[in-house]
């Protein structure tokens, strides 16, 4: 009887270890336990640790509490400016209801995923491309709604829907870059124009203010003078002042030589006409006088209507010394050289004051011809 006792007691034991074996559980930290007792669900969900089922009776089945990151393939569609477009999204959701998620959906994750698609196709039809290319959060949040909302029932929670590349036909992209060139060459266009009439406008006030002030001017060459001679490669050129010019022009005429008898010239000045008339000398002791003057100059004789005494030159009129002077031309062009020579030495020598018109214009040209 012991013996039996003792064998039927092992047994037992060993049954009951196969049982605690059969019917415990462990359940990790980021999971849930869902039991089903001969196929029925059993609300209570089972939470992480040890625990216990009924062997060959319920089943645990295990959901992870995690949140699942999942990738949506790119999907292909028109927008409503009619593009054509490739876009790929990623889902962020996670399990609420671990019971929900078990007996309402055969396989939560296909399911999310198939309505991510479709939803990331609806989205793409009814947004333009601007907004796919800029406005992504609101395509975002509109996305997670439409996904969130069938998921709800699942006993799944939608955490957030990124929308990651939109892929552009080539031709596309060659138009967009092509439009964003011109954009900004406008910008630069528009900014340059803005610069050159603020520049403008400051040049005209400065340019009021320098005019009321003269020195301005002058300094402001002098700084423009100083910051280009700062650079060794460039070859400065300086402009001078007219009034300097003039100067230096002035400066450079030569003097009339003095007479060789040492007496003063006279000069006579038209007052009609304003011009000046030229200086008549008289003749030296050894000069025309005594030994006549060249072959090939010639003196008009005095006009005898004039006393000998009266001073003519300076005082006639312009008009009437011109034509007495091309009289005396003519007259000196026809007459040969000894009559010219005679008329000469026999003629009283005459001063400035007594020189008639057309024996200045006559000494006029012969001084041009000599120069």
């Amino acid at each position: 009887m012991i013996g039996t006792l003792l064998t039927v007691l092992v047994v037992l034991l060993c049954c009951g270890a196969v049982y605690a074996v059969a019917a415990a559980r462990v359940v990790k930290q980021y999971e849930r336990g869902v039991v089903f007792r001969l196929g029925r669900l059993r609300r209570e969900v089972r939470q992480p640790g040890f625990t216990m089922i009924v062997p060959a009776v319920d089943r645990l089945r295990k959901v992870n509490m995690q949140i699942v990151t999942l990738p949506v393939p790119a999907q292909e569609g028109i927008t409503r400016d009619n593009v054509t477009v490739r876009v790929d999204a990623v889902v962020y959701f996670k399990v609420v209801a671990p019971a929900d998620a078990v007996v309402a959906v055969e396989d939560y994750r296909f399911a999310v995923s198939q309505m991510a698609q479709t939803s990331l196709r609806s989205i793409i039809g009814k947004s333009d491309l601007d907004d796919l290319l800029s406005d992504r959060e609101k395509l975002n949040q509109g996305l997670e709604l439409m996904i969130d909302s069938p998921a709800v029932g699942w006993g799944v929670h939608i955490d957030r829907v990124e929308i990651k590349d939109v892929s552009l036909p080539e031709t596309m992209k060659r138009s967009m870059a092509r439009q964003a060139e011109a954009d900004r060459e406008r910008r630069a266009r528009v900014i340059n124009a803005d610069a050159e009439f603020q520049a403008s406008r400051k040049l005209a006030d400065a340019a009021s203010e320098m005019s009321r002030q003269p020195a301005a001017l002058q300094l402001r060459l002098l700084q423009t003078v100083v910051a280009v001679a700062a650079e060794k490669n460039s070859t400065l050129v300086l402009p001078f002042p007219v009034e300097l010019l003039r100067f230096l022009e002035r400066a450079q005429q030569p003097a009339a030589p003095p007479p060789a008898d040492g007496s003063a010239d006279t000069t006579g000045t038209t007052g009609s006409a304003g011009s000046t008339g030229s200086a008549v000398r008289g003749p030296a002791a050894d000069g025309p006088a005594a030994h006549g003057p060249p072959a090939d100059e010639s003196v008009a004789e005095p006009s005898a209507a004039a006393p000998a005494g009266a001073p003519t030159a300076g005082r006639a009129p312009a008009r009437a010394g011109a034509l007495a002077g091309a009289t005396a031309r003519r007259a000196a062009d026809q007459a040969p050289a000894s009559t010219a020579r005679a008329r000469t030495q026999g003629a009283p020598a005459r001063t400035d004051g007594q020189a008639g018109p057309g024996a200045v214009a006559s000494r006029d040209e012969r001084r041009d011809d000599g120069r």
